[in-house]
């Protein structure tokens, strides 16, 4: 049996993914930060069909000398893009190393509820201790402590989304009530570092719960709904989306695509005069024609449910992701466009899950009202 098409993301944080993208980008370097730059490569990637499109982001400035020194939040981005677009999915890149759960869960309901149900979040991790300073925190050493921060908060999160039940709003102007208490729940969360009351001071999010995306390894696969997944060939994507145990896959990728005036090694070259692009040791790489790229994710859609493209420059590969790769993956039904109107649940074909605290009556008259 063929495997559905594919559903295509993109990261769009900075200027691209290599360190000094932003010397060949179309702007100004004044404009990075300005929300019409980001209002323009939000519509690109949404007019291209992209399910989705992310947004990096730390505590701490990008970094290196070569390349920029500041950026927005990343949620606070996403609810731009997502208040100026209709169909596109958002998910912003937050960490729950350092910030408190409680202000993540009602940050990503309110981002749901801005975008009617397109908020997805990518689950980040603080590994640098300066970040640690900054939050005024003490350091989270090892993998195995920041993999139990981020299960811990995730978890924390989750909860809080689900604290409100969906019929928790009343509004009745006839009662003078606007909710049922009886609807709300204290989460009652006792962690390894920390411990958590409830409920949300956020009504339930119109997904129930926003899309969470994370490397496998980092949180447990029941508690995400797309692992992120690297692999220096498809077929060592594929086995990695296997083993990851979430209910999609998502093969991460490195893009150059040859554009009409230069070859994709070409440009390449061009930024290593500045600084080397070392990206992910595990991810995918492609360099060269948009007609090769296509070839590759035909292939990885017999492994995986969808990709994350990392763009070398976004203002030079995203034009030609948008003009002649993404076109021909839905000519060849190797790709899904997303529908308007629909939730991010709804275009990745991920169900809508109940609260975990909704009563058995309450979830027979929830299923009967969503058929």
């Amino acid at each position: 049996m063929p495997r559905p098409a594919l559903h295509l993301a993109v990261e769009i944080d900075g200027d691209g993914a290599h360190p000094a993208a932003w010397r060949r980008a179309a702007h100004s370097p004044g404009e990075l930060l300005t929300p019409r730059r980001l209002a323009r490569v939000a519509a690109v990637a949404e007019n291209a069909g992209f399910t989705l499109v992310t947004l990096d982001d730390s505590i701490l400035p990008p970094g290196l000398a070569s390349g920029p020194v500041g950026r927005i939040g990343a949620v606070e981005r996403a609810a731009f893009v997502a208040a100026s677009t209709s169909v596109l999915g958002v998910a912003p890149v937050v960490a729950t190393t350092y910030a408190e759960p409680f202000h993540i869960s009602s940050q990503l309901a309110s981002l749901d509820h801005v975008s009617a149900g397109r908020a997805g979040w990518v689950v980040g991790v603080e590994e640098d201790p300066a970040a640690a300073r900054a939050w005024g925190r003490p350091v989270v050493e090892g993998a195995d402590a920041l993999a139990r921060e981020a299960r811990d908060g995730l978890r924390v999160v989750r909860d809080l989304w689900d604290s409100w039940e969906d019929d928790a709003v009343i509004r009745s102007v006839a009662t003078s009530r606007y909710l049922d208490r009886s609807r709300l729940h204290a989460i009652d969360f006792t962690g390894e570092t920390y411990s958590v009351k409830g409920p949300s001071i956020v009504p339930r999010p119109p997904q129930g719960r926003p899309v969470v995306l994370a490397r496998p390894g980092l949180v447990p696969a029941g508690l995400a709904d797309v692992a992120l997944v690297g692999g220096a060939t498809p077929a060592e994507a594929g086995a990695a989306a296997a083993a990851a145990g979430a209910p999609l896959a998502f093969a991460e990728i490195e893009v150059a695509l040859d554009t009409p005036g230069e070859t994709a090694r070409e440009r390449i070259v061009d930024l290593e005069r500045y600084a080397p692009w070392e990206g992910g040791p595990d991810r995918l790489r492609y360099t060269g024609s948009a007609a090769g790229l296509v070839g590759l994710l035909t292939e990885l859609g017999g492994h995986v449910d969808g990709v994350r493209l990392r763009p070398l420059v976004l203002d030079e590969d995203l034009a030609v992701l948008s003009r002649l790769v993404l076109p021909e993956l839905f000519v060849r039904r190797i790709a899904a466009r997303p529908l308007p109107g629909t939730t991010l649940r709804t275009s990745l074909g991920l169900p809508r899950p109940l609260s975990r605290f909704t009563t058995d009556g309450a979830a027979a008259l929830v299923r009967e009202e969503t058929r």
